[in-house]
């Protein structure tokens, strides 16, 4: 009985100073999410490709060897976001991530009208004054409503063999996001 009651009291002790070792640890890992990482390494508006050469170690990479990736962050607290490129890649899609990493909205290179990328990220507010007299910059663009101001765009290149790479990471690499048009 002796025993029973010193393996429990024994691993409770263990369990507290496991739990105590984790409370100490959460802030350091709770704002080094990549979010945080990613804005320390880009600015917004800025597209970067995905790539640990560019961006340093502390930034994911795509784990998928057929896929290029890219990030644009965004604040739409600046006014609408315009995003445009162009290029022929098999395939690219295109997401856009909330600040707590929720994907709000995707979209592929299927649902565009022609080959170019030409879209404009707004608020639910701006949409409502942009219904009014939409800009002629604006007149081929697919409208996209994003609940908040701020996030980040992932965009997507499919590379079916190592003859595409190149043409991915130009496709990547011309992508640019701006602000659109102030409030």
């Amino acid at each position: 009985m002796l025993r029973i009651l010193h393996a429990v009291l024994l691993g409770l002790v263990g369990a507290a100073i496991v739990h105590i070792v984790i409370l100490f640890l959460v802030p350091r890992y709770s704002t080094e999410d990549v979010w945080t990482r990613l804005s320390a390494a880009v600015r917004p508006y800025e597209t970067v490709r995905l790539e640990r050469a560019v961006l340093g170690a502390d930034v994911p990479e795509p784990a998928n060897p057929f896929i290029e990736a890219a990030v644009c962050p965004f604040d739409l607290g600046d006014g609408t976001l315009h995003v445009r490129g162009s290029g022929a890649v098999p395939f690219w899609s295109m997401s856009i991530y909330d600040l707590n990493g929720l994907n709000v909205f995707s979209i592929s290179d299927r649902a565009m009208a022609g080959k170019d990328l030409d879209l404009v990220v707004l608020t639910p507010e701006q949409m409502l004054r942009m219904r009014r007299a939409v800009p002629a910059a604006f007149r081929d663009s697919v409208f996209i409503e994003v609940d908040s101001a701020e996030g980040l765009l992932l965009f997507r290149a499919f590379v079916p063999d190592e003859t595409w790479r190149g043409v991915a990471e130009t496709f990547l690499e011309g992508i640019r996001c701006a602000p659109g048009q102030a409030d």
